[in-house]
């Protein structure tokens, strides 16, 4: 039986996991759920939420109403380096003293982050929607950001580092809890997902509980696009596979409750999945459709549905749903159904007879 403090947004799941609501601020997913974890060593966060003033005050009050403070946490496990889920990581620690803990995929994209100037970023993104034929005045602000050389702005691009490495299938050093790693590469390289390998506090059926990140949500699908990370993004990789791959590992894990990073809580995990196969194999299906005449993934995802009409689509937006339209591009070419159109510059893809 959960049990939710409307004032601060915290709610008790049973079995020493509580919830806290973190803001994400001019963002429609409103907030992401942060979990706290009650250890013999100390409490431990799942995920810390957005770097902002609004969001580190939400965490913190959230965390004195579920009885402890910040400068007691002992360590933080981040499901993946995204900004709404990595971005207070550095102020936890500075402030704790606690560790933190990401799955070596994700620690290498944060490094090359943090390594590398923010104008490199720039360059790469430009580089990549002209090659999938965005038009020019959609790309000047990014090649003029790169060449101004413009300063560290954008959240994650100063991530925190990591002081341990979750290695997938291992039971995690937290005293008291059974908590094993199980990775879910697709919304990033190195997402995991969290089983917590003990009896459910209400008794419900299934394998414990899994705290999911935003690999498997109840209500929505995770973004999957092209891993965003020049020495990741080499044309070899396959994020949607890997997603699908990874979504069929959760459902055979079978867990009696989801505590995913947004939306809420909920159980058969299985049909979820399922539901969210069926949604990628039917959306593959409806893009070869489109691809009867050859098209750049930029004209793709003009013809794409998605949650509004593209011309009312921010420009950021954009870019994250062409390379949601690159990744299924690759999917599809990979199972045989699409193929590249030679010559073609920008390259554009058609329906393989």
């Amino acid at each position: 039986m959960t049990e939710t403090t409307e004032a601060t947004q915290v709610t008790d799941h049973g079995g020493g996991v509580h919830s806290i609501r973190v803001p994400i601020p001019d963002n429609p997913l409103g907030y992401t759920l942060i979990y706290l974890l009650d250890t013999d060593a100390g409490p431990v966060l799942v995920d810390t939420g957005w770097d902002d003033p609004a969001s580190w005050t939400a965490l913190t009050a959230g965390l004195t109403a579920c009885g402890t403070t910040v400068t007691d946490l002992t360590g933080v496990l981040i499901t993946h380096h995204h900004p709404d889920h990595h971005g207070l990581s550095a102020k936890v620690r500075e402030a704790s003293g606690a560790w933190i803990a990401m799955h070596e995929a994700d620690a290498a994209v944060v490094r090359r982050t943090r390594e590398n100037p923010p104008a490199r970023w720039y360059a790469y993104m430009g580089a990549k929607l002209l090659a999938a034929g965005a038009p020019e005045d959609h790309v000047a602000p990014l090649l003029a950001a790169a060449e101004a050389g413009r300063p560290r702005r954008l959240p994650g691009l100063d991530a925190a580092l990591p002081d341990r490495t979750i290695t997938p299938g291992d039971l995690l050093d937290l005293p008291g809890r059974r908590l094993r790693a199980i990775w879910t590469p697709g919304h990033t390289p190195g997402h995991i997902c969290l089983h917590l390998e003990e009896d459910h506090p209400a008794n419900l059926p299934g394998n414990g509980r899994l705290f999911s990140g935003d690999h498997v949500l109840p209500g929505i699908s995770p973004h999957i696009g092209l891993y965003e990370d020049p020495a990741v993004e080499e044309g070899s990789t396959d994020p949607l596979g890997d997603y699908l791959d990874s979504l069929e590992r959760v459902g055979r894990l079978a867990p009696a409750e989801v505590l995913p990073a947004h939306q809420h809580t909920f159980t058969d995990a299985p049909a979820r999945v399922r539901e969210l196969l069926e949604h990628h194999e039917s959306r593959l299906t409806d893009l070869r459709a489109l691809l009867a005449a050859p098209l750049t993934p930029w004209q793709l995802a003009e013809r794409m549905e998605w949650n509004r009409p593209w011309a009312d689509i921010p420009y950021g937006s954009r870019n994250i749903a062409v390379s949601e339209a690159e990744a299924h591009l690759r999917r599809l070419v990979k199972l045989g159904r699409v193929e590249a159109v030679a010559g073609s510059d920008p390259v554009t893809y058609v329906a393989a007879p």
